[in-house]
C-alpha cells in the first residue's frame, strides 16, 4: 500500500499502481467524470498513470489552468491527426499547448493551408472526437524513436530528438497518429466537444530566421459548445479593443519602417499619457524614500559579462559595438541591474545607509525575432520603471513586502481588481540555468513565500520560472474581458552582490554582503500602457486621459467663447481643446466620443450669455448645465477619488 496526501493535508491508502481517476472514483463518481489531469509531486499528469510510491496528488477540473493546458495539448495532437489524414506527408515540428489554446507548427511541402481550410480541418478534428480515441503514453530509447523518424523523413522531429537524453524519450498514439511527446494528455478525445482553429501564421522553425518558415495553425478547444460562444464573444470584444487599433485611432503611438521594426515612436498624446505614468509612480517612490538615477544606454561587454546577462542574453540582443579603440567593445543595455550595482560602487556604504534605494525609468534594448514582434507588448526597445534596493539580510522582508504594497497600490489606482501573485522559483532539477549557491537559492525562495502569505496574497507557485539569478514574485492580472497578463514583477538576488563584490561595513566594523531587490511594477511603459489600453478598451481613467474635454461650439459666433472657456480650463490643468471644425453638431459629438473624450462641452447662445457650458460624460449622455469654475471642481474630486485609494 502507499500513502497519497490530498492538498487540505488529508492522506489516504491505496494500491500501488492505483492511478488519479482510480483515487477520483473512490472520492465520487461525479469527481472521476470531471478530472483532465493531476499533478502528482509537483508534475502534472496524466489521468491514468500509475503511482507506485508514497506521493501527494491534486486532481485537475476544467477550471484549473493544468486542466486547461492539458486539454489544449490534447487538442494539438487531435489537430496533427487531421492534417496527417487530409494532407499525407505532412511534417510535424511542436505542438504546445498556450495560454490561449495551442498551435501546431508544420511543413506542408508544395502545398498551402490557408484560412478557407480551417474549417475541413475542425470538422475532421469533431470527427475524430467523437470516436473516443484513448491516448496511449510509451516509453522507447532514444535510437528507436531516431529510427522511426528517419524512416519517416521527418527531419524536424530528429532534431528533436538528438536533443533529448536517452531514457527520457516517451511517444503519445491516438487513433491513427503517434507523436514524439513527454505529455501529458487526456485519457480519450471524446471530452473535446467544441473546436475553433483561430488563424494561422508563419514561423520560423525553432524561432531562427535562418531555418525554414513553417506554418503555424493556431486553434483552442473545450468540453462545453457554449464555452467557445462565451470566448467567441470575448475575441470580438478583444479585436475592437486591440492596443494596436485603439492606439492609432487615439494618435498615441506609431511604427515606422525606416526607424526599425520593433521601436515605437510616441506621439504626443501617447507621450503625454506616458509621462503622467511616469509621474505617477515617482511622487510613489519619493514618497518610499526612492533616490532617482540615470545611467546611459550603453555599457561595456565586460559590464553584462560580469553580471551574466551576456551569458544569458548575448544571442538574443543587438550585437556589440565596436569603437576605433582595439579590443572594445559596446553593447545596447539589456538590463538596467549592472549599472545600478556600479552606482552602489561609487563610494564605502555602511549598515546605516541601508536601505539603498535606487530608482530608473531606463531604456533597454534586446534584439527579438520579427516574428515574435507584437505591437507594444513585444519590441526591441523599451523603458522599464525598475528600481533595486540594496539592503541588510535582517531587513529583506520588510522591504519586499512595501514593494509590495507599491504594486498593489498601482493596482488599485488603475482598477486592475483581479490578480494573482505567482510565486516563480528555480527548477531544483536544472540548476544549471541558474547562477549562485543553493544556499542563497533558499533564502531567496523562502523571504518571497514569507512575505507574500504575510500579505495574505492569493498565491500559485510554478517551479522553473525564476529570473536565472533568482527567484520571483510576478502579478498575474486580468483585465476587463477576463484575459491574463504579467504585470508587475519583484525578485530577491543574492547573487548579482556577489559578483559586483558589493559590500557595506556593519555595526561590528566588518564588511557584509547586501541583498539585492529587482522591482518593476509597471515592468515596461510600453506593455503596461498596452494592456492598460485593452483593459479599459482606450477609455482611461480620467487623471490619465490625454485629452479630458473637448468644447464644442454650436457654431462659428461662439468660437471666441469657446476658446475663453478651454483657455481657462487648460490654466486650471485640465486638458482641453475646442473642435471649431464647421460641422453639425451631431456629427462632432459623434466623432469626439469614438475618440473616448471623456467630457463634451457644448456652448452656444444660452451658454455664452449665461457664462455656462453644457456638458456631456461619455457614455452617460447629457449631464446639464454648470459654470466652468464648478466643472473644475468636479473634474478635481473625481480626480483625487481615483488617485488617494486608501
Amino acid at each position: 500500500m502507499i500513502n497519497i496526501t490530498f492538498p487540505d493535508g488529508g492522506v489516504r491508502q491505496y494500491e500501488k499502481g492505483v492511478t488519479p481517476f482510480e483515487i477520483a472514483s473512490s472520492i465520487s463518481p461525479r469527481l472521476a467524470s470531471d478530472i483532465l489531469a493531476a499533478t502528482v509531486n509537483s508534475e502534472v499528469t496524466d489521468i491514468n498513470r500509475p503511482i507506485n510510491d508514497h506521493s501527494t496528488i491534486k486532481l485537475h477540473k476544467w477550471e484549473d489552468q493544468e486542466a486547461k493546458s492539458t486539454f489544449w495539448h490534447s487538442s494539438s495532437h487531435l489537430m496533427a491527426e487531421a492534417l496527417e489524414l487530409l494532407y499525407p506527408g505532412i511534417k510535424f515540428g511542436i505542438g504546445p499547448s498556450i495560454e490561449t489554446g495551442f498551435y501546431y507548427d508544420v511543413d506542408t511541402g508544395d502545398r498551402q493551408i490557408t484560412e478557407a481550410d480551417l474549417k475541413k480541418i475542425e470538422d475532421k478534428m469533431l470527427e475524430l472526437a467523437r470516436e473516443k480515441q484513448t491516448f496511449v503514453r510509451k516509453e522507447i530509447s532514444k535510437e528507436e524513436a531516431m529510427d522511426i523518424y528517419s524512416k519517416k523523413g521527418d527531419e524536424y522531429k530528429c532534431e528533436l530528438i538528438k536533443d533529448l537524453e536517452d531514457g527520457t524519450i516517451s511517444f503519445y498514439t491516438s487513433g491513427s497518429f503517434t507523436d514524439l511527446c513527454r505529455g501529458p494528455h487526456l485519457a480519450d478525445t471524446s471530452v473535446i466537444k467544441a473546436i475553433k482553429l483561430t488563424s494561422i501564421a508563419g514561423a520560423y522553425w525553432r524561432g531562427n530566421e535562418n531555418n525554414k518558415m513553417l506554418t503555424r495553425i493556431y486553434g483552442i478547444t473545450f468540453p462545453k459548445k457554449k464555452l467557445l460562444d462565451e470566448y467567441l464573444v470575448m475575441l470580438e470584444e478583444a479585436k475592437k479593443r486591440d492596443h494596436r487599433k485603439v492606439g492609432k485611432e487615439l494618435e498615441l503611438f506609431a511604427f515606422s519602417q525606416r526607424v526599425g521594426q520593433g521601436l515605437p515612436l510616441w506621439l504626443p498624446k501617447g507621450a503625454m499619457l506616458r509621462e503622467r505614468l511616469e509621474n505617477f509612480l515617482k511622487d510613489v517612490q519619493k514618497k518610499h524614500g526612492y533616490l532617482p538615477v540615470i545611467t546611459p544606454h550603453i555599457g561595456q561587454k565586460e559590464l553584462y559579462v560580469t553580471s551574466g546577462h551576456y551569458a544569458k542574453y548575448g544571442e538574443d540582443s543587438f550585437q556589440p559595438i565596436h569603437t576605433p579603440q582595439e579590443g572594445e567593445e559596446f553593447l545596447l543595455k539589456p538590463m538596467n541591474c549592472p549599472h545600478h550595482c556600479e552606482i552602489y560602487k561609487t563610494k564605502p556604504r555602511s549598515y546605516k545607509d541601508m536601505p539603498l534605494r535606487l530608482a530608473e525609468f531606463g531604456t533597454v534594448y534586446r534584439y527579438e525575432q520579427s516574428g515574435e514582434l507584437h505591437g507594444l507588448t513585444r519590441v526591441r526597445g523599451f523603458t522599464q520603471d525598475d528600481a533595486h534596493i540594496f539592503c541588510r539580510p535582517d531587513q529583506l522582508e520588510e522591504e519586499f513586502i512595501k514593494v509590495i504594497d507599491i504594486v498593489l497600490y498601482i493596482f488599485r489606482t488603475l482598477n486592475f481588481k483581479d490578480y494573482t501573485a505567482q510565486i516563480s522559483l528555480r527548477d531544483p532539477n536544472n540548476k544549471e540555468k541558474y547562477i549562485g549557491s543553493d544556499e542563497n537559492w533558499d533564502k531567496a525562495e523562502s523571504a518571497i513565500i514569507k512575505a507574500a502569505a504575510q500579505k495574505g496574497l492569493s498565491t500559485v507557485v510554478e517551479t522553473g520560472e525564476a529570473a536565472f539569478y533568482g527567484p520571483k514574485l510576478d502579478f498575474m492580472v486580468k483585465d476587463a474581458i477576463g484575459r491574463k497578463w504579467q504585470l508587475g514583477t519583484i525578485q530577491v538576488d543574492y547573487n548579482l552582490p556577489e559578483r559586483f563584490d558589493l559590500d557595506y561595513v556593519g555595526a561590528d566594523d566588518n564588511k557584509h554582503r547586501p541583498v539585492m531587490i529587482h522591482r518593476a511594477p509597471f515592468g515596461s511603459m510600453e506593455r503596461f500602457i498596452a494592456v492598460l489600453i485593452e483593459h479599459t478598451g482606450g477609455k482611461f481613467p480620467l487623471w490619465l486621459t490625454p485629452e479630458q474635454a473637448v468644447i464644442l461650439p454650436i457654431s462659428e459666433k461662439f468660437n471666441d467663447y469657446a476658446k475663453k472657456v478651454a483657455d481657462f480650463l487648460n490654466n486650471s490643468d485640465i486638458r482641453t481643446s475646442v473642435d471649431d471644425r464647421n460641422e453639425t453638431i451631431g456629427k462632432k459629438i459623434r466623432e469626439n466620443e469614438l475618440k473616448r473624450v471623456p467630457f463634451l462641452l457644448i456652448v452656444g447662445e444660452k451658454e455664452n450669455e449665461s457664462n455656462m457650458i453644457s456638458v456631456r460624460r461619455q457614455g452617460e449622455g447629457d449631464k446639464g448645465q454648470m459654470s466652468a469654475k464648478n466643472f473644475v471642481t468636479m473634474i478635481e474630486e473625481e480626480i483625487k477619488a481615483q488617485i488617494d485609494v486608501k
